[in-house]
């Protein structure tokens, strides 16, 4: 559709790709109007034809589905994952051990991948399983866009697929439909001898596959553009510290081409090709153009314990997965002034790595009144937003997430409360400023066209110090619930 630009039929027009098996015509792939008029992948055209009046047909471009599936691997390899590969026709199988803490866990990765290929127009089910098959089978037969199969149940997860989540071919599926088997449950404790005379060894290689019972190496996609250098060996390396000095030397190499091509990596990705032809990967990634060859050094062989070096290592490569323009900084230092300039972005990385990009933040102004939208997170090293905080009135150190009821006893509308109880504990006032009105932003809401907050600050006779606010101005009933809520707490 996107193709077609302005000749584009509608989007509930019947639309259908087709495709040759032989001499016959069939249904390649269905848009929703089409699915939702009867018709399915593999249907010949001609019956598609004569049950839908205005069908669109459009001729299939496999080439062209390809190469746009290179792409989108091409993107989960730079923001997911050093290890991502096109899994022809329609998906992409990526390697996400050892990358799943910097997306905030293995949940939120899918999460995030799904809802940022939703963006794009693309529609998609995410799974994650221990095995290649598993992981297949669970994105194209569970209903739910993302799904994490819990380690050691991916064997028991597929039992109840139907057998052509085997990635079997057709004609073999067809077979087994035959005899009697419509799951992969009813195939699992059979002889095998028997059917392997039959159907040949592909049938329990799938099926090993999918349990994990045989290891499926993948080969990840590379841009031609990727920065990358390598290190064979003569003879498997394995031991921590002589992956550690080869991490070094690499390091080394790879800054030197960064540095003649004016670029500074973002991302790292060091693999380590096994003799038994898998692979391991580190993955880490800095929150501004690096080359420093000791700092970057640090950050990979801080996660080499993680590998697994199996009978040795032949081949080890680091590439930059993510480069960019490199910016020389003047840091201003000086022996006399305490004003000197501090560059952090060393320690944002070793904690961005060790737990995530997303458990690490700062927080930022926003240009709003309401105080739980004045606030936003950024990450740690990104640039000033332009706006600056409040300063008439001080703001408290902790927001809470969602304002908490209080009870109270006030004197006046427009006087702070004398006692307060919050959480079971009664709390007296000694001292108190305010109050200051916020009012509802009216233009975002037509349910804040009236309402106002009177916040006051407030300290106990403990010396603790809250933020409260009443919804409402004290007497037109419009303006809120004329209830008390606490808000923040000043350190």
């Amino acid at each position: 559709m996107r193709q077609l630009g302005a000749s584009a039929p509608p989007v509930e027009a019947p639309l259908i790709l087709s495709s040759r098996i032989g001499s016959r015509r069939v249904v390649f792939a269905a848009n929703t109007a089409a699915q939702a008029a009867g018709l399915r992948v593999g249907m010949a055209v001609t019956k598609a034809q004569a049950l839908v009046n205005g069908l669109v047909i459009r001729d299939a471009e496999p080439a062209a589905d390809a190469e746009g599936l290179e792409k989108l691997a091409l993107w989960a390899l730079q923001r997911y994952s050093p290890m991502v590969a096109a899994d022809l026709p329609d998906g992409l199988v990526i390697d996400a051990t050892g990358a799943t803490h910097l997306h905030g866990g293995e949940a939120a990765m899918l999460t995030d991948m799904v809802a940022r290929l939703a963006s794009a127009g693309v529609t998609a089910r995410a799974a994650m399983a221990d095995s290649f098959g598993a992981a297949h089978a669970v994105a194209r037969y569970m209903t739910r866009p993302a799904v994490v199969v819990p380690e050691g149940k991916s064997a028991e997860a597929m039992l109840r697929f139907p057998i052509g989540a085997l990635r079997l071919p057709a004609d073999m599926v067809a077979q087994l439909q035959r005899l009697g088997f419509a799951r992969v449950n009813d195939l699992a404790d059979k002889p095998r001898a028997p059917l392997a005379l039959r159907f040949g060894p592909e049938l329990h290689r799938r099926l090993d596959q999918a349990m994990g019972r045989l290891r499926e190496p993948i080969e990840p996609v590379r841009p031609l553009e990727l920065l990358e250098v390598r290190r064979l060996f003569a003879e498997p390396i394995g031991a921590p510290e002589t992956l550690a000095r080869y991490t070094e030397k690499l390091v080394v190499s790879l800054c030197e081409v960064l540095e003649a091509k004016g670029l500074g990596a973002r991302r790292l990705d060091l693999l380590f090709h096994r003799v038994d032809s898998q692979m391991q990967a580190i993955r880490v990634g800095t929150a501004t153009p690096v080359r420093n060859v000791k700092r970057l050094t640090r950050l990979l062989c801080d996660k080499i314990e993680t590998i697994d070096p199996g009978f040795g290592v032949e081949i080890m490569s680091l590439c930059a997965a993510l480069a960019e323009p490199f910016e020389t900084r003047q840091v201003k230092t000086s022996l006399l002034s305490d004003d000197m300039e501090t560059d952090i972005s060393g320690l944002i990385d070793i904690l961005t790595n060790r737990v995530g990009e997303a458990q690490l933040y700062r927080f930022a102004p926003v240009a709003s009144d309401v105080p739980e939208r004045s606030v936003c997170r950024v990450a740690p090293a990104a640039p000033h937003t332009g706006q600056d905080w409040p300063e008439q009135w001080p703001r408290p150190s902790r927001l809470l997430p969602t304002p908490e009821q209080i009870e109270t006893v006030a004197l006046l509308p427009d006087h702070p409360p004398v006692s307060f109880s919050w959480r079971g504990i009664r709390r007296r006032v000694k001292r108190a400023d305010g109050p200051e009105r916020v009012f509802g932003e009216w233009w975002k809401r037509d349910a804040e066209l009236a309402t106002v907050r009177d916040y006051f600050r407030v300290e106990d006779e403990a010396g603790e110090r809250f933020w409260i606010y009443r919804a409402g101005d004290g007497e037109d009933a419009a303006t809120g619930s004329h209830r008390w809520f606490l808000h923040g707490i000043f350190g």
